[in-house]
């Protein structure tokens, strides 16, 4: 049975998983038909053994193009495609650009003139992946600005979105939202370890006028600090009543029981002492 119309596709995609038809079997693969571009070859090392692969038949494939220019398929995964945005390791540099390691055999081209900082091998390296207009080519760029916020920001206070994080600046961590806005972890919000590449939830804290967007990894509003309370009263009654944590605690310790920053459990533990359920020492809280 042919796929829904909506994945029927007159060309097919480079950079992008397609679901193309089987039309002819040889000893080295499957071919695919791929609309416009002809058949596609398949690799008979991608031809999957769990699913129907018989004339006729259709595979969810990845088109790119190999090392002769020429449209290739797979069903191995990227760990980017046309679009999106990746952490991805240098594994080689030559005159023409650098290499990325984006999990298919032929490397992901980075060339020189898209570098925003310099690389060396070994190194990562936060990039968006696109098509070259003029060779068709999948290639990456390090340099962002351009393929973010091209569109409003519909986000609310409180809302969860994944984020990549892509650099430290002195404010805090610069983070891409859901692919498609920058963002800002501000350091009063940073309670764990962090670096670019790495992906994470987070919550919209402010949209602001001028559309920047704070965010925090942590969430926010009446509801969250409600479930910090109940939390911290929960692990105070399996303690017997007392917690080595208070004013002067180190982040890191309230962050590794809590999974907090340092403000919010001060906050919890303010709102839990002013209802008279604990009282609060330096080192120290304990059930009241």
């Amino acid at each position: 049975m042919p796929p829904p119309a909506s994945k029927v596709f007159k060309m097919a995609l480079i950079g992008r998983f397609n679901s193309l038809q089987v039309v002819k079997h040889t000893d080295f693969g499957l071919y695919l038909d791929g609309g416009a571009d002809g058949e596609i070859l398949l690799p008979r090392r991608y031809v999957p053994k769990d699913s129907p692969s018989e004339v006729g038949d259709w595979l969810n494939v990845f088109v790119y193009l190999d090392s002769d220019d020429r449209l290739i398929a797979t069903t191995l995964r990227p760990k980017i495609q046309v679009g999106g945005f990746a952490s991805l390791k240098v594994v080689q540099i030559n005159r023409v650009g650098l290499f990325l390691d984006w999990g298919l055999p032929k490397d992901l081209l980075l060339p020189h003139s898209e570098e925003k900082r310099p690389l060396q091998v070994g190194d990562y390296c936060v990039v968006h992946a696109y098509l070259d207009p003029r060779t068709r080519r999948i290639v990456a760029t390090a340099r962002l600005d351009r393929y973010l916020d091209k569109t409003p920001a519909h986000y609310q206070p409180g809302q969860a979105v994944d984020l990549l994080v892509v650099e430290p600046t002195p404010l805090g961590f610069k983070a891409i939202i859901d692919g498609q806005h920058w963002g800002l972890i501000h350091k009063n919000e940073v309670f764990k370890f962090l670096r670019g590449g790495m992906r994470e939830q987070g919550y919209i804290k402010e949209v602001r006028d001028d559309g920047k967007i704070s965010l925090t990894l942590q969430p926010v509003g009446q509801a969250a600090r409600d479930d910090l309370a109940d939390s911290i009263l929960a692990r105070l009654d399996e303690e017997g009543g007392v917690l080595p944590l208070g004013d002067k605690s180190p982040p890191e310790l309230i962050a590794r029981l809590f999974g907090v920053s340092k403000g919010s459990f001060k906050k919890a533990i303010g709102g839990l002492y002013k209802q008279g359920l604990i009282a609060i020492h330096d080192e120290r809280i304990e059930r009241l």
